[in-house]
């Protein structure tokens, strides 16, 4: 028996050096992760307002987009203008909603949404306004899907105060693009 447990001890001694060399062994190499195509893809849209995808399980981001019908005072040397309405699913964060200034917001400003008579004060931060928390986002949300016109107002940091509207036929539509693609349940 004594014999057995030092032939034992004696055979893990001299193994000890190959598992050692094993370990240190250069391990081959993982498989590359599949990248996820970002690149928007387009879900249709109705009457200005589109509605695009981009990114895979992981990352998947869904948005509705238009531009104003009109904007006051006319800038040629705006940048572009819009109204988003983005979901991120796996952040949980829902119907974000936020315009695209098209110029710096005079800081410490904000910004006055109406949408068919109904008013909201958005926060502004650099050249967008955005509503202040997920439950604004919800209520502007569904005003802008039941909504005929919206209507924001702000503040350049230099020049004239500007006012877009935006005609909002087509956006419940564009919404229910976005919402699908999304997994979004209204």
């Amino acid at each position: 028996m004594h014999r057995l447990a030092c032939f034992s001890a004696a055979a893990v001694i001299a193994a000890a050096p190959i598992f050692a060399i094993a370990a240190d062994a250069p391990k081959p190499p993982a498989k590359p992760a599949a990248k996820e195509d970002t690149t928007p893809k387009s879900l249709g849209g109705a009457n200005g307002w589109s509605a695009y995808s981009a990114g895979g399980k992981a990352n998947l981001v869904c948005y509705v987009v238009g531009k104003p019908t009109r904007s006051e005072p006319a800038d040629p040397k705006r940048s572009p203008v819009d109204l988003q309405v983005t979901h991120r699913p796996v952040e949980k964060a829902l119907n974000v909603v936020s315009f695209e200034l098209g110029y710096a917001a005079k800081s410490g400003s904000s910004a006055d949404l109406d949408i068919d008579g109904k008013k909201f004060s958005l926060f502004t931060n650099k050249n967008a306004a955005w509503t202040s928390n997920a439950a604004s986002d919800k209520i502007v949300t569904a005003a802008l899907s039941k909504g005929k016109k919206a209507v924001i107002a702000a503040t350049p940091e230099r020049g004239a105060n500007t006012t877009d509207t935006y005609i909002l036929e087509g956006f419940a539509r564009a919404l229910a693009l976005a919402d699908k693609a999304c997994g979004i349940k209204r």
